[in-house]
């Protein structure tokens, strides 16, 4: 019998769920998670054990599974990225990102599953994009909320094809299938209607309605602001432990102190829908088109 309870991390973000067993879990269970969910954004849950078909049936109760673009799919099952890293293959997540920020519409949740971890670093850490916004004056708020971001794939991963072998067919497909999206500064959460800021270092290239030398510098200055201690939850892992989150109003950072020791972690994220603005439209396909 499931006695679940919750205990929060801080007051922003995070917080803890025990006696509750993942491959077990009731709808009753289940919708008392996703309520916990959008109140505290991160949910760690410890001493799990998932079979792959598990993990895939318990994150497929948030919505719609996903294949990444770039991380190696499991053996027979391609929603579950293996995120693996060790002497050969350094970490490539060590900067604040939402997860494919860079699609039309971007992933709304993600389950997370450790499967090695190092003996020691490896944290991820975590932070409230609604507390980033709240924390902003009401005339930059208010400046804010009426611009666009342009987020781009290539920005993060170009680097990483110019690596491989066949980079210049790797990026020439990337510019075709998964050219730059443009999505609202300021985002609407469509469950919860908080006002968040949704701007990243990893994936934002710059603000479309600015000239680059303000684009440049309003970016410096909202991603230093995100770095807000206090808008932030650190998780140490333990093997076996579940992290969800609410990737619409969140950002997260996973260390690579660990180098060069074996990590490996295994991932899905659900399909979400395009974020929409404080006007209450979703314009980010119009922009495309006009881009």
């Amino acid at each position: 019998m499931n006695t679940l309870q919750i205990t929060p991390r801080t007051v922003t973000i995070g917080a803890d769920v025990t006696g509750i067993d993942l491959a077990r879990i009731d709808d009753m269970a289940f919708a008392d998670i996703r309520r916990a969910l959008h109140e505290h954004l991160v949910l760690f849950f410890h001493g799990q054990h998932l079979t792959s078909q598990a993990h895939m049936a318990f994150a497929a109760r948030l919505g719609r599974l996903e294949i990444h673009e770039v991380f190696t799919p499991l053996d027979g099952h391609a929603q579950i990225s293996v995120l693996e890293h060790d002497a050969a293959r350094p970490p490539i997540s060590d900067s604040w990102h939402s997860d494919t920020s860079y699609r039309p519409e971007p992933s709304m949740a993600a389950v997370l599953y450790a499967r090695t971890i190092p003996p020691v670093g490896g944290d991820t850490l975590w932070l409230s994009a609604y507390a980033a916004y709240d924390a902003l004056s009401a005339p930059m708020q208010a400046f804010l909320d009426g611009l666009h971001g342009e987020h781009d794939f290539l920005q993060a991963y170009g680097s990483y094809f110019r690596g491989k072998a066949d980079a210049a067919e790797r990026v020439q497909r990337a510019q075709r299938e998964t050219p730059p999206v443009q999505h609202p500064l300021v985002v609407v959460h469509p469950v919860t209607g908080r006002r968040l800021l949704y701007v990243n270092p990893t994936f934002t290239s710059r603000i479309v309605e600015l000239s680059k030398k303000e684009s440049d510098a309003l970016l410096r200055m909202l991603f230093e602001h995100l770095l807000k201690p206090e808008f932030q939850v650190r998780f140490k892992w333990q093997e076996n432990d579940v992290a969800m989150w609410d990737n619409r109003a969140t950002q997260h950072y996973a260390t690579g102190d660990y180098y060069p020791a074996h990590r490996r972690m295994h991932r899905i994220t659900v399909g979400g829908t395009a974020p929409v603005g404080v006007n209450g439209i979703n314009d980010t396909n119009r922009r495309l088109a006009s881009a």
